[in-house]
């Protein structure tokens, strides 16, 4: 696989942008474990490893268990193992992902506010939002695990 460009290098002010997201985030009501919860479910509906690899070393970090980790792309399966808001957010991540199947459905909204804020929500889109938007730079730029 060829070298390709480093947005970071290329474009500073959009990779700039996209930190201002991040900082954004960190500073939400939302949990750590459901905001990784959404990267590691993301990523993994759009095939990107480099956020995999570096989101569920995260998960492990802010006190995630392996266990759960092994089971988040099969969550419906095993709903049990996930909280009403974990699973909301899941479900939420794979809409709006998946978006040109139909977006995030009625039925989802009104779930979600039964358990979030409408500020939470809208902490929740963005979340899923900037992480659909990591994942394609990492994909299109061909990140490698370790880069």
């Amino acid at each position: 696989m060829d070298k390709r460009i480093n947005i970071n290098t290329s474009e500073p002010h959009a990779y700039k942008a996209m930190l201002g997201l991040e900082a954004y985030l960190a500073n939400t009501e939302i949990s750590k474990t459901i905001k990784e919860l959404i990267k590691i479910r993301a990523s993994q509906i759009n095939n990107c490893a480099y956020c995999l690899a570096m989101h569920t070393k995260d998960a492990l970090k802010y006190g995630e268990i392996a266990d759960r980790l092994f089971i988040v792309s099969a969550w419906h399966e095993a709903e049990s193992h996930f909280t009403e808001e974990e699973r909301v957010a899941l479900k939420m991540t794979e809409e709006i992902t998946q978006i040109s199947q139909h977006g995030l459905s009625d039925e989802t909204y009104q779930k979600a506010l039964k358990v979030f804020s409408e500020k939470q929500i809208a902490e929740i889109i963005m979340a899923i939002v900037t992480i659909n938007a990591w994942n394609r730079i990492a994909i299109s730029t061909q990140l490698q695990i370790g880069e």
